[in-house]
């Protein structure tokens, strides 16, 4: 009988070492992400596992990606920081919209404010914030639109992948989470009475899958908000489970650099290491037990017990950056 491999630790180190200082998150969306106040649910999830955030929500509702284009103080908002990651959310139907829409009416003007922050900060993480479909879908006589809830959820989960593709940005998959709990759990209210909005359990729901995708952990959380402890630990799995098995199709794994501590089927941990960083130049890892690597996919082995730091030297556009992390073996 083969003794299975049992993960006991997976870590992330993303773009900068947010050991050394918060890490640094701006959202801009609309009321999909001002309800329940969602950047402030994912960060009290970080900070129930100890981790510092520094998140800022700039959110105005019924806007568009074009409307958030020509706000001035986005952009002050924008330069006001160096920041890790900047959350992208569209109106709710904007990028439901055929791709030749798209083509005309979001990317243009996702591009523009690509611009701003990039120029802000060359190595910022960009994110789309796929949302979700309206519970009993949507109507619109005057445009020939008559979508039920799965064919709006759909549109907007191709529009959102389109615009990945696109523009090579990382999606987390809200709307794809959203549809496995309504569908499977219908006893957790996800909507607000006017079926469009989050509802707190909504709103945990996309603050799940950001911690999920930025963290590339499963939540597993003692936070729960105001939710009922089953329906929040529910919702934690789901997302958990959704995202990390999809990380490569929603570029989840892009600019991250993963550890996982196993055991082999001898019963000896073996540390496995991936830095996943396309335009990287060069990546030097450093175990603290006197042995290097140079490969950016390698794996190693510690020939005495103990807390060790490695060390994670990455060269790419970005310029020279150090990463480190803590493992006990």
């Amino acid at each position: 009988m083969k003794s299975p491999f049992i993960l006991l630790l997976v870590f992330v180190l993303q773009c900068g070492n947010y050991f050394a200082q918060p890490m640094r998150v701006l959202f801009v969306g609309n009321s999909y992400t001002h309800y329940n106040n969602m950047p402030k649910l994912f960060e009290q999830m970080a900070d129930s596992k100890g981790v510092r955030l520094e998140v800022l929500m700039d959110a105005k509702s019924s806007h568009t990606l074009e409307m958030h284009s020509k706000r001035p103080e986005l952009y002050a908002n924008i330069r006001s920081k160096k920041w890790d990651y900047v959350v992208l959310q569209g109106f709710s139907r904007e990028l439901a919209q055929d791709k030749s829409i798209i083509d005309s009416n979001s990317i243009p003007y996702i591009k523009q404010l690509l611009d701003s922050i990039y120029t802000n900060n060359r190595c910022t993480n960009v994110l789309l914030y796929q949302t979700w479909g309206y519970d009993g879908g949507y109507k619109d006589d005057s445009l020939n639109i008559d979508w039920t809830y799965q064919e709006m959820s759909d549109r907007v989960h191709q529009g959102y992948l389109y615009v990945g593709e696109q523009l090579n940005l990382t999606i987390i998959p809200v709307g794809k989470v959203w549809e496995t709990v309504k569908e499977n759990y219908p006893q957790i209210q996800l909507y607000q009475p006017d079926k469009q909005h989050p509802s707190i359990a909504g709103s945990y729901l996309s603050a799940a899958c950001f911690y999920a995708a930025l963290f590339k952990t499963e939540p597993n959380l003692g936070f729960t908000s105001t939710l009922d402890p089953k329906q929040a630990a529910i919702i934690q799995e789901v997302a958990g489970t959704l995202v990390l098995l999809n990380k490569q199709r929603y570029r989840i794994n892009q600019n991250a650099v993963e550890i996982d501590v196993r055991l082999n089927p001898d019963y000896k941990k073996v540390v496995h290491l991936s830095a996943n960083y396309p335009d990287a130049k060069s990546v030097v890892w450093d175990f603290g037990d006197g042995m290097t690597e140079t490969a950016f996919k390698t794996r190693h082995v510690y020939s005495k017990p103990g807390s060790y730091e490695i060390k994670i030297k990455i060269q790419d556009a970005c310029g020279e950056r150090l990463l480190k992390r803590k493992v006990s073996i």
